[in-house]
């Protein structure tokens, strides 16, 4: 690329400049990465709420620019039932139907950790199961046992060398923390010119 201007005011935006374009470049870089491990499977790669404070609308762009999917910007657009939320309301069926009550038209998705959950989950109404930390072989069982009554999402420690493996078990989507918390930067500097 090439900027022109006056000296003065290249240099005092330079550094912030570069550091946003060598960190948007280095995330949507580490998403092209994942996009491609993930060819030829329907699985698309997903970012996650873990984002730089203040930075979420660009690092979110730099997922799309990589060829990655955003499935929720906050908690505003898709309502999460974690752990917590299930302990808390006496179980998934309870917590989903508090929050189907609260907010009847936001999507609902639900964190499970094993078979019986994501089958209770779908039963209760869920939109998205949220599977965590699920082996290949327990994500295959889900699909099986789900079929197409929600979209499958498999989390937690995915790493790109066994990406495939887990894109080939037939969930929707691999949701990967890392793209807007852990991507490294692209190394680009600025080079002045006269003429």
């Amino acid at each position: 690329a090439t900027v022109a201007g006056p000296t003065r005011l290249l240099l005092t935006a330079e550094r912030t400049a570069l550091n946003l374009l060598c960190r948007m470049s280095g995330v949507a870089t580490h998403t092209r990465a994942w996009a491609d491990a993930l060819a030829g499977t329907k699985a698309m790669v997903l970012d996650t709420r873990k984002t730089t404070s203040g930075l979420r609308a660009l690092e979110k762009y730099a997922v799309r620019a990589g060829g990655g999917t955003n499935k929720r910007m906050g908690l505003h657009d898709v309502a999460m039932i974690k752990d917590n939320h299930k302990f808390a309301a006496g179980g998934i069926t309870a917590a989903f139907r508090r929050v189907r009550e609260t907010f009847p038209e936001v999507p609902v998705q639900v964190e499970v950790d094993t078979v019986a959950e994501a089958l209770e989950a779908v039963e209760a109404g869920a939109d998205f199961l949220l599977l965590d930390n699920m082996t290949p072989e327990m994500l295959t069982e889900v699909v099986a046992s789900v079929g197409d009554r929600a979209e499958l999402e498999a989390t937690g420690g995915l790493t790109l060398d066994v990406a495939a493996r887990y894109a080939a078990t037939g969930v929707d989507f691999l949701s990967v923390g890392a793209l807007t918390h852990s991507s490294p930067i692209l190394d680009i500097a600025m080079d002045l010119r006269t003429g």
